[in-house]
């Protein structure tokens, strides 16, 4: 087993372009995904330069990674209607979907969706709850995981910033493999819009890795 260290942000536009890439990976037989949240924007809303930011941001995205933001998202962004980013409330309902049995990645990939393409305001509870539904997760008890959680989500960002302090790394998306030998970081960048180099990647880590426990 491969332990694979991602460290992300809800609300990066880089990290939606990452999406495909990193549901192929979680999908692997032989690794251990685990899921580091950022915290990068808390609670913000938008003004109108930000919006044009965004929208010039993400269309550079979609041209390097093939990431597609959906015209809901689009036209939200567009228009005079308030948006909110909140790193930290995202973050928080992929926690408590873990704490009730869920597949992180599957509730950060959901929230990722409902923004960026179906141009939901995942800033609101309620919005998240159907989304921990639409994935499966019993809605009740993913609502009470979230009253209780959010000392865990704090201690969790202030992890995951000590952690990428002590490996020397910046920046949302950021994948690292754990081995014995010490924490090497992925050049996740270098693979977008290249699923069978991707794949032949994580061929040859795990190879190495079978190798190393069998000698």
């Amino acid at each position: 087993m491969v332990t694979v260290h991602y460290f992300f942000d809800p609300m990066c536009g880089w990290c939606y372009g990452a999406s495909s890439l990193m549901a192929q990976l979680s999908q692997r037989d032989g690794v251990s995904l685990v899921l580091h949240p950022g915290g990068m924007v808390a609670n913000r809303a938008i003004d109108d330069s930000f919006r044009q930011h965004i929208l010039q941001h993400d269309q550079q995205i979609s041209r390097q990674t093939g990431a597609v933001f959906g015209d809901a998202y689009v036209a939200r962004i567009q228009s005079a209607v308030p948006v909110v980013l909140d790193s930290y409330l995202t973050a928080q309902a992929i926690l408590a979907a873990e704490a009730v049995g869920g597949d992180p990645f599957e509730m950060l990939h959901a929230i990722q969706l409902g923004h960026y393409h179906q141009g939901l305001a995942v800033n609101q509870l309620d919005t998240l709850a159907a989304l921990a539904g639409s994935i499966g997760l019993d809605e009740a008890a993913w609502r009470a995981a979230m009253a209780t959680n959010e000392a865990q989500l704090h201690e969790t960002i202030t992890q995951t910033r000590a952690l990428m302090s002590q490996h020397q790394v910046s920046g949302y998306p950021t994948v690292m493999i754990e081995t014995a030998a010490g924490w090497q970081k992925v050049p996740t960048s270098s693979f977008y819009g290249d699923f069978p180099r991707w794949e032949s990647f994580w061929e040859q880590v795990l190879g190495e890795a079978e190798a190393d426990v069998s000698r």
